[in-house]
């Protein structure tokens, strides 16, 4: 065992001479193995990126729910002018499922718009407003770093009270502490009396941070009525979930008079279909990566095979000599063997840092995570290919005959 791990040590500082001697060379073998390491990598942190920005905005969306809308989240183009001419989701609607519902826990009416929003000389454009009522916090995962939510008495009244985002407190109020203070949403003047926690984006691309909450009849007062609107439905359990959505469009059905051998005139959207959708976009990604992650390998893969028999020939002599003092096959074999495997791992490290760089660029307008299981899974590869790419030419080595190999020129 003490010999074994000799000649792997041996071996390892033999290998890295010659890369140092022939550093050029080294390098540009390389350069397909980076390639390859990059393109993998990065296509790991954006699935890696998507999976863990999705499950967080899934979670501040709230579990168990579903939406009532006026059209399906992911309508064809080709059904787009049949859903357009839907009637309206309204409120009342809202008050119906509140009332008749057995397996639901919160009701919400949802009304969004987006406004310019100003405090004294600075203003902010296309903020995201939305109009609710105090039952959205039994819904939706929300906190609060200061101040309080609306209260029912502020949104039957209507009065101009309102919840600012992380990004809209900086923005308006870099120096002072925003709560009391009177901003303007799309004109109107508005106390703050709360600031919501930081949030992030929805799949790197919506801030949740830029947005302003209100009471939904001081939304419908200021900013008027006549829009469909959402309403959000917490069931009882994820055991009822399924019960739950029946139960909402008889109700609904009835409500509108919808006949029997019709159609809905509504849609009932769920999580899965954001989680179809991302597994559409997933399975692209692994398509289109792990093709190009192949070609690249496959490329610098023979670009290794390929150096390392130009080093068995120009070592010949020396693989004669080792022979000729009792070197035997394993050694030479593990000597060219380790010699490829760590021209593979060094480009597997260029690889990775710029791997690192990409993340962090993707991560600035979408999203992406480098995890640790990706580095590990990185590096495999490349002992990988050191291995595939390097057992035959360096077996030819450990063939060699130590007499012809002296004889070589």
């Amino acid at each position: 065992m003490f010999r074994f791990f000799y000649e792997i040590w041996e071996g390892l500082r033999i290998a890295l001479r010659a890369i140092h001697a022939h550093k050029m060379r080294s390098f540009l073998t390389m350069l397909g193995i980076v390639i390859g390491i990059v393109t993998v990598t990065a296509m790991f942190t954006v699935i890696n990126g998507l999976e863990r920005g999705f499950e967080r905005s899934m979670a501040m969306l709230g579990t168990n729910v579903l939406y009532v809308d006026k059209t399906p989240w992911f309508a064809t183009p080709q059904d787009w002018m049949k859903f357009r001419n839907r009637p309206d989701i309204k409120a009342d609607l809202a008050d119906a499922i509140r009332e008749q519902a057995r397996y639901v826990e919160a009701v919400a009416p949802l009304v969004r718009t987006g406004r310019p929003v100003r405090y004294r000389d600075r203003a902010l454009y296309g903020v995201f407003i939305q109009g609710s009522t105090p039952d959205i916090t039994r819904i939706e995962d929300i906190d609060l770093t200061e101040g309080r939510w609306y209260n029912d008495f502020e949104n039957r009244t209507a009065r101009n009270v309102c919840i600012i985002g992380a990004e809209v407190a900086e923005n308006l109020f870099p120096n002072e502490r925003p709560l009391g203070k009177k901003i303007r949403v799309g004109g109107h003047r508005f106390e703050v009396i709360g600031v919501l926690a930081r949030q992030g984006k929805f799949l790197g691309l919506f801030s949740f941070d830029e947005q302003i909450q209100m009471p939904f009849n001081t939304f419908k007062k200021l900013f008027g009525s006549r829009r469909s609107i959402t309403i959000e439905v917490k069931a009882s359990s994820a055991e009822t979930l399924d019960l739950a959505e029946d139960e909402i469009t008889g109700i609904l059905r009835t409500v509108r008079k919808v006949d029997a051998m019709e159609e809905s005139n509504f849609a009932i959207n769920r999580q899965e279909a954001f989680r179809d959708q991302i597994g559409v976009i997933k399975g692209t990604i692994y398509a289109i990566g792990i093709f190009l992650t192949a070609l690249a390998l496959v490329v610098g893969g023979i670009g290794v095979m390929n150096i390392m028999f130009v080093t068995v020939k120009e070592r010949t002599k020396e693989i004669g000599i080792r022979k000729a003092v009792g070197a035997k096959r394993r050694t030479i074999l593990i000597q060219f063997l380790i010699e490829a495997v760590i021209v593979c791992v060094l480009a597997g490290l260029i690889g990775v840092a710029l791997s690192a760089i990409v993340a962090a660029i993707i991560n600035s307008f979408f999203t992406a995570y480098l995890s640790a299981g990706t580095v590990i899974l990185a590096f495999s590869i490349c002992v990988g290919v050191g291995v595939v790419f390097g057992l035959v030419p360096a077996w030819s080595a450990a063939r060699a005959h130590p007499i012809e190999a002296l004889r070589y020129e």
